[in-house]
């Protein structure tokens, strides 16, 4: 195994962390099972499995790196090394007994998972965990995964997670293509198309930061939230969650237009009207900024580690009383976004990591993770996961619930996966700030039925 360089957006993750801020994504998964000792063989199986698995032993350290590239076309020439990197290199002193825990048996996976979630990974070793909780009935066990995002994003979290299931029957996978390796210096014959490249991707570049710049600026005007998204953060950490059925959702979608994931915002708009007025907030006037990631990781051609991620930013319809009329306006907005492309608009942020060099993202980053709440107001991803159904130790996967890193500055994220025919919205909150967590994750499931019924009439 090799060492390698963070992905700048990496860099970002692992820089703005703070004790009170981790920047790991978690699932938690709920197996079925028939005997109360399930949940130990689960242990046993993860921890025997994990050290077989490449990503699963790789430690993030700071390094000393090349800096800025001197050009876009010139990708191996590159300034001299200035410190403030960061690599992913093999830890030779790997245990996986450091990172599988069997926790005494409880009667609330949520519970436990808020506490496990808001406490940060160790730094100085693989940045990763895994939490298996018994149930109490012997019925059922859960497994709480933790991966930094600085070690992986959502898709490459779940081939790490599955990689520790059972083994399962996968299609072929097409082999990747091999490019070729370049020498220190390029052909001198193709340095003017080279450089004549290089300065229109320059140009390009400046003018994306700059539309991206204005962007944000113009998102932060007429912006009404609500206290209850963007409290002063304790540190503290609640999750809940909920699972709906997608042929329900289909059918929303069949009659009111628009795509499943158009339908699922709409269901978070609607659930946060509802909440807000239940617990005297009120929902009048406002509209919530959401930012909604989106991959721009190539199949099959992107590495398998770095972050690919922009985004799309929305105002959440809260304040709007009818559904349908919620779900048209978000439907809309989305489809501004994607005619803009994920390159352009507030949302594509993320792609500006690109553009700062290794220093200033470590000398940066507890600005960068001040500045959130300017931002956006509220997180909604969506995780995509298998179709096939996942097992470990013979028990079969029958829940899976996402959970998203909770910004600086913000109360409420929210992620949401399909997996065999169900939706599953998993809700990370601050806890202190929001208390009630389960009066929201009731309005979310009441919402579907009012969309629902709004498209019947």
């Amino acid at each position: 195994m090799t060492s390698d360089l963070l992905a700048p957006l990496d860099l970002a993750f692992w820089n703005i962390e703070s004790a009170e801020h981790p920047m790991h994504l978690g699932a938690l998964g709920v197996f079925a099972c028939h005997s109360p000792t399930a949940g130990a063989h689960a242990a046993d199986l993860l921890a025997a499995r994990a050290a077989g698995v490449t990503g699963l032993r790789m430690r993030i350290r700071d390094v000393w790196m090349p800096g800025t590239r001197l050009a876009r076309g010139l990708t191996d020439v590159r300034l001299p090394l200035a410190f403030g990197g960061a690599a992913r290199e093999p830890a030779l002193d790997f245990d996986p007994l450091d990172h599988v825990r069997l926790h005494a048996p409880t009667g609330d996976f949520h519970a436990l998972a808020g506490r496990l979630m808001q406490r940060p990974l160790e730094r100085g070793r693989p940045p990763w965990e895994a939490h298996v909780l018994p149930g109490e009935d012997g019925t059922s066990f859960a497994v709480l995964f933790k991966f930094h995002h600085a070690l992986a994003d959502g898709l490459r979290a779940l081939t790490l997670a599955a990689a520790i299931m059972d083994p399962t029957e996968l299609p072929p996978s097409r082999p990747r293509p091999v490019e070729a390796r370049r020498g220190l210096f390029p052909d001198p014959r193709r340095l003017p198309g080279l450089l004549r490249d290089t300065l229109s991707d320059v140009v390009s570049d400046v003018g994306r930061a700059l539309d991206i710049g204005a962007s944000v600026a113009l998102s932060t005007l007429g912006v009404r939230s609500s206290p209850a998204l963007t409290a002063e953060p304790t540190g503290t950490r609640r999750t809940a969650g909920v699972v709906l059925d997608l042929d329900e959702v289909h059918r929303v979608r069949k009659t009111a237009g628009g795509t499943v994931n158009d339908v699922l915002i709409a269901v978070v708009a609607g659930a946060l009207r509802r909440w807000l007025d239940e617990r005297g907030d009120g929902s009048e006037g406002v509209a919530p900024r959401a930012l909604i990631p989106v991959s721009r990781r190539r199949p099959r051609t992107a590495s398998p580690q770095g972050n690919r991620l922009s985004g799309y930013l929305i105002r959440l319809p809260v304040d709007e009383a009818d559904p349908l009329r919620r779900l048209r306006v978000v439907r809309a907005a989305m489809d501004r976004n994607k005619d803009a492309g994920p390159g352009r608009g507030a949302g594509a942020v993320a792609l500006l990591a690109d553009h700062v060099p290794a220093l200033g993202h470590r000398l940066g980053g507890p600005l960068v993770s001040q500045a959130a709440r300017l931002w956006f107001d509220i997180l909604v991803t969506s995780v995509p996961l298998p179709s096939l159904g996942l097992r470990l130790g013979g028990s079969p996967l029958t829940e899976v619930f996402p959970l998203a890193p909770l910004a600086r500055g913000q109360s409420l994220a929210v992620a949401v996966s399909t997996y065999r025919g169900r939706v599953h919205y998993g809700l990370v909150a601050d806890a202190e700030a929001v208390p009630d967590l389960e009066r929201f994750a009731a309005a979310v499931r009441r919402e579907l039925d009012v969309l629902r019924t709004a498209c019947d009439g």
